[in-house]
């Protein structure tokens, strides 16, 4: 599947321009700060039974809702910001979801980097899929979610988890045909992210 510049890309890429920015600069790309990764562990649970594409059109309004993610901010949010949400059509006005992204900021808040480091735990370093071949569930997603909602995060099961792992860097999904982004260029920046969150999840608190 050529994209417009005539390179290979993933297929799920090429049906939107946005779909291929965010394949081309952010999908697998790694993700270490805090405030980014809480990000993406909203935007992927507010997905959940949407289209990506509804998420990524609506994702400057979810940062204007959510304080540009950051989760002490967030954590401080109450009821008066929690009808706010509701009331805004920027986002995916879903209770259940908004619940559990101010709950969630509060778990990350207390957590701090640890957060990360929890994370970056479960990093799996799993070949590329070929052709026709296609992941949403692995052992290490199962395992990423179980440990998640030990820590007190809500609204995140396997899929959830493994669409955070692919989002994030924690693995590279990629096709193995895919040539944006640069294979050698995305392994250096997630092993660069791996060295620096090496800590195993049990010694970082």
């Amino acid at each position: 599947m050529h994209g417009p510049d005539g390179l290979v890309r993933c297929p799920w890429s090429l049906s939107t321009p946005e779909y291929v920015a965010y394949h081309d600069t952010e999908w697998g790309w790694p993700v270490a700060s805090v405030a980014g990764l809480y990000e993406r562990l909203t935007l992927e649970a507010f997905q959940s039974g949407l289209a990506w594409i509804t998420i990524l059109r609506k994702r400057e309004g979810f940062r204007r809702a959510f304080a540009g993610f950051d989760p002490e901010v967030v954590a401080g949010f109450g009821d008066d910001d929690r009808e706010r949400l509701m009331a805004d059509a920027g986002i995916v006005r879903n209770l259940a979801k908004i619940d559990a992204a101010l709950a969630n900021a509060r778990v990350v808040a207390d957590l701090g980097e640890g957060f990360a480091d929890l994370v970056w735990s479960f990093r799996t370093d799993s070949p590329r899929p070929g052709p026709g071949e296609f992941r949403a569930v692995t052992p290490e997603s199962t395992a990423l979610a179980k440990a998640l909602k030990a820590a007190g995060i809500r609204f995140v099961g396997p899929t959830t988890a493994y669409a955070l792992m692919q989002a994030t860097g924690l693995v590279d999904d990629h096709r193995s045909d895919c040539e944006v982004p640069d294979a050698a260029l995305l392994r250096a920046a997630v092993e660069a992210v791996a060295a620096q969150r090496a800590k195993p999840w049990g010694r970082t608190r």
